[in-house]
């Protein structure tokens, strides 16, 4: 069948399909980066829909032919979007998160940098991390991956087939209760180095009363955090390729709870 013809004989379910779209590309990382102008994500979204229109159709579609019920059928088509772009991007906030326990604890507190993408202040050393995360995520592939996820969920949540369960709020509050364990995982070893660096600081205080701890600790504390980040730089790669394939997974736990 022409595509043409296709679309203009359901149009209302093409609309549909670019409705997902466009709600997956709102809160997913790099596709929702503010640095995309809208009129890019919108032509985005419209390609994607009319490749992905002939091949997720199907004829036994029931479009509502009421426009308050097609109305609450494309909400919930952009909901359903939304909730796997946000899980895509639980990752890049838990690292965010991470970087922001980071500059407390080293001293760079008070040091924000302007992140174009949110366009908001945001930590110095997190920045950093997000910055070597969405690296990371592009090297291995990660936006095939997530562009394949999206192709599945036509397959997993058919058009006109969203269908939201009690269950998906105790999914989510798992899911926001990880981004807190992932932030202290990636954390902990600066963590740690900078809690047994005021030990070290309290002792001397105690043995030594002369010597001013304050002019002493604050670079102290800055160098033994910027090193022990350094040598922990292999191990947060590494653990970032562990929490790029949990969030493909939880990719599909949220899909296989629409079921």
């Amino acid at each position: 069948m022409d595509i043409y013809q296709l679309l203009s004989g359901h149009l209302g379910y093409f609309l549909l399909i670019f409705t997902r779209v466009s709600g997956i590309f709102t809160t997913a990382p790099i596709f929702g980066s503010r640095n995309l102008p809208v009129y890019v994500k919108a032509g985005l979204s419209l390609i994607i829909a009319y490749i992905l229109m002939p091949i997720v159709y199907s004829p036994s579609a029931a479009i509502p032919d009421q426009l308050l019920r097609y109305v609450f059928v494309v909400a919930s088509e952009f909901l359903l979007g939304l909730i796997l772009g946000w899980v895509c991007s639980l990752i890049f906030s838990a690292v965010q998160m991470a970087g922001q326990l980071l500059d407390m604890q080293i001293g760079f507190g008070i040091v924000n940098v302007i992140d174009p993408q949110f366009g908001q202040q945001v930590p110095l050393v997190g920045n950093f991390k997000y910055i070597l995360a969405l690296l990371i995520f592009l090297v291995t592939n990660g936006h095939h991956v997530f562009l394949s996820a999206l192709f599945n969920s036509f397959k997993y949540v058919p058009v006109t087939g969203v269908i939201f369960h009690a269950s998906l709020s105790e999914l989510i509050v798992d899911m926001v209760f990880i981004i807190f364990i992932t932030a202290l995982k990636i954390s902990l070893p600066v963590l740690v180095a900078i809690l047994l660096t005021d030990v070290a600081l309290g002792i001397l205080a105690k043995t030594m009363p002369q010597m001013n701890i304050f002019v002493v600790g604050v670079p102290g504390k800055i160098f033994v955090g910027l090193f022990i980040l350094a040598l922990a730089l292999p191990f947060y790669i590494a653990f970032l390729g562990v929490g790029f394939n949990a969030m493909y997974k939880d990719i599909y736990r949220i899909l296989g709870n629409f079921q």
